[in-house]
């Protein structure tokens, strides 16, 4: 990998578009070895501890949302990246359940928005949930199954609703921001040395195999100080880190069910992307469907348990999908929105919102130069 990133450096070229298509294209498939994964043993030359503040999240306030103590986070940072945080599954035993749950059935509810309203009515995603899980219960075994609107969801937005028109945020497009998901932020946040983390936005992102997330700045928040938090869960994916221009040579690491990244200080304005979706590993696919506490304790303070009717479809959905979802504050203290003149602005085609990439014959793809989405 560092030979084909020097001769793209030596060639002039855009070298982060170059690392994007050699980590998504299918024949022959990339070569992984000098892939970052901070599940095993992550390369000494590139990676070394985060300091964490294990004493700003109490045990207690951890399990509540599902988090191991932060003592007990395997938490890393990137040599060359300052204020970038990896932390490898700081999720409990039976934790990631509930979570993976909240994506598919709740966070998708009224009045939140997806790139199904787009071309959809507001009563066909109404909701999503119940006209999908019974299929993917008692899933065809015929292959020209049609599709439910799950497997259609390319993205949901949380809070302050993100425009992609525009690629703003504003006042006046705004819904409350789920308490849970808050919850889990702010205990991130603070154990990484940001207390007081407003969660005021998300999107979530649902990729499915042969699915990307083009290369982008998240730069639409006014407050560039706060952290951007990215929680994954499902699939595994190749994860680009760049640099402030497109020149610069990313970094490869492997994002696993569980794992959640911080961008902050700066790391906080660096390119990144998605190119490419990859079947979890065994051991990470096993925790992810183990519904069973690790204790007595951690049951009666944990989240709320998932029915095994719920699981069985999201264990079908999540056997072949990633979930992402990114937090952030979006205003600083004492900031508030502009005031923006009428717009003219057109909506786009639903398969070019956000940079996502979907490989289904007949759509049109955006080209990933042009994606603005978050990871």
């Amino acid at each position: 990998m560092a030979k084909m990133a020097t001769s793209m450096v030596e060639s002039g070229e855009d070298v982060f578009r170059k690392m994007f298509k050699f980590y998504k294209r299918r024949d022959p498939p990339p070569d992984l070895r000098g892939v970052v994964d901070f599940s095993s043993e992550p390369l000494a030359d590139k990676v070394a501890p985060a300091h964490l503040e294990a004493a700003a999240v109490s045990d207690e306030e951890a399990a509540r949302v599902g988090l191991r103590p932060v003592r007990d986070w395997r938490a890393f940072s990137l040599q060359g990246f300052p204020g970038f945080i990896f932390i490898s599954n700081p999720f409990l035993r039976g934790s990631q359940p509930f979570w993976v749950r909240q994506c598919l059935k709740t966070y998708p509810q009224k009045p939140n928005v997806c790139n199904l309203d787009l071309h959809m009515s507001a009563c066909d995603t109404q909701d999503i949930w119940a006209k999908s899980a019974p299929v993917l219960r008692s899933p065809s075994s015929g292959r020209n199954q049609p599709k439910t609107l799950l497997e259609k969801l390319h993205w949901v937005t949380l809070g302050y609703h993100y425009n992609w028109d525009t690629k703003t945020y504003s006042a006046d497009n705004h819904t409350p921001f789920p308490a849970d998901l808050h919850s889990l932020s702010a205990r991130v946040a603070s154990a990484c040395g940001f207390p007081g983390f407003r969660s005021e936005a998300a999107i979530l992102n649902y990729y499915r195999p042969d699915s990307s997330l083009g290369i982008h700045v998240d730069e639409s928040e006014l407050d560039h100080t706060r952290p951007l938090l990215s929680f994954s869960f499902g699939q595994s994916a190749i994860f680009l880190l760049g640099g402030t221009r497109r020149q610069d040579p990313p970094t490869a690491m492997l994002v696993h069910s569980g794992d959640v990244m911080v961008m902050s200080g700066q790391s906080r304005l660096l390119y990144h992307a998605v190119p490419r979706i990859l079947p979890t590993p065994q051991g990470h696919a096993a925790l992810l469907e183990d519904l069973r506490p690790a204790s007595p304790q951690q049951a009666a303070a944990m989240l709320e348990p998932v029915s095994e009717e719920d699981w069985m479809a999201c264990s079908v959905y999540i056997q072949k999908s990633r979930l992402n979802m990114t937090v952030r504050q979006v205003l600083g203290a004492g900031q508030s929105f502009p005031v923006a003149p009428p717009s003219s602005v057109t909506r786009t085609d639903k398969s070019e919102i956000g940079g996502y990439h979907d490989e289904d014959p007949g759509k049109r793809k955006r080209s990933d130069s042009d994606s603005a989405n978050e990871t």
